[in-house]
């Protein structure tokens, strides 16, 4: 079979998916199954990242039958061929690529999704540019640098029709699914105030540049693609190490990104947010919380101390309020809202991952979608923000701009190096 007759294929199965979904049938599911499909009903995958949760996604993407990854992309050599191995092994051949240059392995017509897994500051760019090539997205959170990069991968993606997918995997996590539930069936009444757990308790933000060092040859590490759109610097180890860009300002959100990605997602679904951000927002410590207020007068407190593992939240109403996190216990008021549920605990991406390859084969988009996933980071950029400037802030949620201060504005957004463009 040509590799023509192949792609005919797939966009038949494709438009016939999208066509039945449109006319409101049940969507298209297919689960692990033993018989493996033929090579053209495979979703042909491309990883660009491949380090933690880039192996991670890699190994959870080839446990689905429906899968073939095909190709993996990486700045760094040993983990590019690393992941070649494991792949090749998986599968019992040596068909998979090796690419340093995602736009490389982007202009392959026979890739049908990536999983962007790179460093925070990369996951908007890869994003971009994969949406423009065609291709549909699983992005690991959060899925932007900046808000005005948020804003910029919804309009992409809506605007050539992609599928895309952020790795806010609690989505699909049955304790935090259950107490969505509770806030938006009204049990708990009028939602006052809820409390999103950040990942460390101090949430600054630094911009320090380190001392060049030599650069390792291109084979070996990719520089100037590690940075990205990200401003130009000499090469220095520190940053591409995971304790060194993780709080760095020019290469993360830190601390209120890390785990509000997830937990500030979870508050605002809850209240059926999604399409909206806080008000205003306001440091209330010297460790960087945050208090926010909606439009409606709920309250979101991004902070530290929450219980039950990590990634917690804590939604309070009128009538009652859960907790919960990823140990899987829970806790509500009234006991009886819980009715002595018991949960699993974990956050495995199974589930996330699943929706995803469900989507791109019925088109139609899933629960962490571009635009819930940009308004969640939308509060967490504003939040940093406020941080930052130590100063309470008002925010226009439909604009996206903080009105009559320049300054706070300025900072929704960075400046991107030639050649990237958002």
């Amino acid at each position: 079979m040509t590799t023509k007759s192949i792609l005919s294929r797939r966009e038949f199965i494709r438009r016939a998916a999208f066509a039945t979904g449109a006319i409101g049938a049940v969507p298209m599911v297919i689960t692990h199954a033993s018989a493996r499909p033929v090579p053209s009903e495979r979703v042909a995958v491309g990883v660009i990242g491949i380090r933690g949760r880039g192996n991670f996604l890699l190994n959870s993407f080839m446990q689905h039958a429906d899968v073939q990854v095909v190709a993996v992309c990486d700045v760094f050599k040993d983990r590019r061929l690393r992941a070649k191995e494991r792949v090749d092994s998986h599968y019992g051949n040596q068909d998979c690529a090796v690419y340093i240059d995602m736009r490389e392995m982007l202009a392959r017509p026979d890739i049908d999704a990536v999983v962007v897994a790179t460093g925070d500051n990369n996951h908007a760019l890869c994003s971009l540019l994969a949406a423009r090539a065609g291709k549909d997205i699983f992005c690991e959170k959060p899925m932007s640098v900046t808000a005005a990069e948020g804003r910029a991968v919804t309009e992409t993606v809506n605007r050539f029709g992609r599928i895309y997918q952020c790795g806010t995997q609690r989505r699909n996590v049955s304790n935090f699914v259950f107490a969505v539930e509770l806030a938006r069936s009204g049990r708990l009444g009028q939602i006052e105030t809820m409390y999103a757990e950040k990942a460390w308790a101090d949430s600054g933000l630094h911009f320090e540049v380190y001392e060049p060092e030599p650069e390792p040859a291109y084979e070996e590490l990719a520089w100037d693609l590690w940075l990205g759109a990200a401003a130009w610097r000499p090469f220095n180890k520190r940053y591409t190490e995971r304790a060194g860009w993780r709080t760095h300002g020019d290469f993360s959100g830190g601390s209120i990104a890390e785990w509000g990605s997830h937990t500030v997602d979870i508050c605002q679904w809850a209240i059926g947010a999604d399409d909206t951000a806080p008000v205003r927002y306001e440091p209330i410590n010297e460790m960087g919380d945050v208090e926010a207020r909606y439009a409606n007068g709920t309250r979101l407190v991004i902070t530290k101390g929450l219980r039950f593992g990590t990634c917690p939240v804590r939604i309070e109403g009128t009538e009652g309020w859960v907790e919960t996190g990823d140990s899987g216990q829970m806790e509500t008021y009234p006991a009886s809202l819980a009715a002595e549920r018991r949960f699993p605990g974990g956050h495995s991406p199974e589930g996330h991952v699943r929706e995803f390859l469900n989507s791109v084969k019925t088109r139609r988009q899933p629960r962490s979608m571009a635009e819930n996933a940009h308004h969640s980071m939308l509060a967490c950029h504003c939040a940093n923000i406020s941080v930052r400037l130590n100063r309470a802030l008002d925010f226009d949620p439909i604009n996206e701009e903080f009105p009559d201060n320049q300054e706070a504005t300025r900072l929704l957004s960075r400046a991107y190096r030639d050649p990237w463009v958002l």
